[in-house]
């Protein structure tokens, strides 16, 4: 059986993108009880409605984020929550709470259950103990690692498990902060997380004896972001991962990231997972399109070496780093016109990021064709679709900007840096 390439679905515009450029599935949920309340404040109970029925709709699946740690004075209100989702018939609940899972299979006994990353399942012995509370898959925790969970499935064959591949690593053990909620009061576990980690600090030493607090002097770049933990990024490992036989889903992080990355993210591992059933993988292609995202640096996590043998997970230098691309427009749903993402030029060519054939054309508007097997794009004028004319459109500007022909919603332009 093939792996499954889930993706974040932050908000609608990036649901439909992940689904777009290969994922086979996705995650996502309203702010109530979720683990991204910013992202999950995209959607309302209406638009993930019709979130669900756009999913099922293409053929895909649809995993509803119930995995926060609720208080006693929450429990009637997530009662009510479970229920409004259930009744949108979502593909399943991701879930990290034991008492969550009971009061779903009380409330939704017909919509499956996930465990959340979150849940810390570490050895088959608590997997066991999930799966016998009625968890059909568990979202591995980060520190796992591939020969445990290749023992999870020898003892526990029919528990599918998911496997995180990319995306942001928390400093914190399995993700369970309280940085944050120190800081600021805004409690990781509850889904506001403010991202205290990536801060830059300052260091100071006391001395106990007088009480003088002395500030540490660092270089610009040594040690300032103390927390920063670096993206993770399994590219190199993938086809490794895929003959273990051991992930049934392959876990895109990234609800709060941009359009730019749900497609680029879901088309190199689209590409590297179809690659690597064909027998042609080949990492270099996929590991150069992830490049292309702003990231903090990459790390190959835990899930192949263990915690203690890793001493390159921290980017203590910058909070980000500037991917190899920029993007400069994003191609409007209706597939004629564009909003700018960045100053678009005329007379500029610009590389083409799409998921579907495209056909080549040169007209007064501008020209599209292939160079070396990358598609790109050229205009000639730019004009709005009331007619107005521009030398330049920037980001500032809202207006939609026509195409020289149509194109595939959700295509991007970008240039290397």
């Amino acid at each position: 059986m093939r792996s499954e390439l889930l993706s974040p679905a932050g908000n609608f515009e990036k649901l439909k993108i992940a689904l777009a450029y290969g994922a086979d599935a996705v995650y996502g949920g309203v702010s109530h009880f979720s683990l991204r309340i910013r992202s999950g404040k995209e959607f309302t109970y209406e638009s993930f409605k019709e979130a669900v029925d756009y999913t099922h709709k293409c053929g895909k699946k649809i995993y509803v984020t119930i995995n926060g740690f609720p208080f006693n004075s929450q429990l009637k209100l997530l009662e009510k929550h479970i229920e409004n989702m259930a009744d949108m018939n979502p593909d399943a609940f991701i879930i990290a709470a034991p008492g969550v899972i009971k009061l779903a299979k009380k409330i939704a006994p017909h919509i499956p259950l996930h465990l959340s990353t979150q849940a810390n399942v570490l050895n088959y012995l608590d997997a066991e103990i999930y799966y016998e509370m009625g968890i059909k898959r568990i979202v591995a925790a980060r520190e796992v690692s591939l020969g445990d969970l290749k023992e999870f499935k020898k003892r526990l064959p029919d528990l599918e498990i998911e496997v995180f591949v990319h995306g942001s690593m928390c400093f914190a053990y399995s993700g369970r902060c309280l940085i944050s909620s120190l800081q600021s009061g805004r409690v990781p576990n509850r889904g506001s997380c403010a991202n205290d980690c990536r801060f830059a600090y300052t260091l100071y030493a006391k001395n106990e004896e007088s009480g003088t607090l002395f500030r540490v002097e660092q270089s610009a770049d040594e040690g300032t972001y103390i927390f920063n933990a670096k993206d993770l990024n399994l590219i190199n490992y993938l086809d490794e991962i895929l003959k273990s036989g051991v992930a049934d889903a392959l876990k895109i992080e990234g609800r709060t990231k941009s359009p730019y990355y749900a497609a680029a993210t879901a088309n190199a591992y689209r590409h590297a997972i179809d690659d690597f059933y064909e027998g042609k993988f080949q990492t270099d292609i996929y590991k150069k399109e992830l490049h292309s995202i702003k990231n903090r640096g990459f790390s190959e996590g835990y899930l192949v070496q263990r915690p203690f043998e890793r001493t390159d997970t921290q980017n203590t230098t910058s909070t980000l780093l500037v991917g190899t691309h920029q993007v400069y427009g994003e191609v409007n749903e209706d597939g004629i016109s564009f909003k700018a993402k960045d100053k678009v030029e005329t007379g500029v060519v610009y590389d083409i990021l799409t998921y579907a054939v495209l056909i080549a054309c040169d007209n007064e508007k501008g020209k599209i064709w292939s160079e070396e097997g990358i598609w790109k794009i050229r205009f000639n004028e730019l004009v709005n679709l009331s007619g107005k004319v521009y030398e330049s459109v920037h980001s500032g500007n809202t207006n939609d900007i026509l195409l020289p022909s149509s194109l595939p919603p959700f295509t991007f332009f970008r240039k290397e840096i």
